[in-house]
């Protein structure tokens, strides 16, 4: 191995050219994210937006903590996505029992012809 593959192997993540775009990234999805809030768009592009900055910044933590090569056993994408998918199954219920409860008749109602 010579020093510069020994050099790009002990790269601080922050300062490599994969840390620039996952946080460039990041930093996008963050603002589209904003922009979703100020137009008022549907709540499910608010909330698709906000676990992928959420998924986005566990993985940016993951790599630099280095928790990648220090855990070789553990397969940490599963594990992040599975945790964020158990939160999106709580909060989409939660959503969907409060949207039952202020519209009990669903979104669709029925009106009734008059003739």
């Amino acid at each position: 191995m010579d020093a510069a593959q020994r050099k790009a192997q002990h790269r601080p993540f922050c300062f490599s050219v994969k840390g620039h775009v996952k946080m460039l990234r990041l930093a996008l999805t963050v603002t589209s994210m904003a922009f979703f809030i100020i137009a008022q768009a549907p709540e499910p592009y608010i909330v698709i937006t906000g676990f992928e900055v959420a998924i986005i910044f566990f993985f940016i933590i993951l790599y630099i903590l280095r928790l990648d090569r220090l855990m070789k056993w553990l397969f940490w994408p599963l594990l992040a996505f599975g945790f964020l998918a158990a939160v999106a199954c709580l909060a989409d219920g939660a959503l969907i029992y409060r949207k039952l409860l202020f519209n009990p008749s669903g979104p669709y109602q029925k009106k009734t012809v008059r003739k």
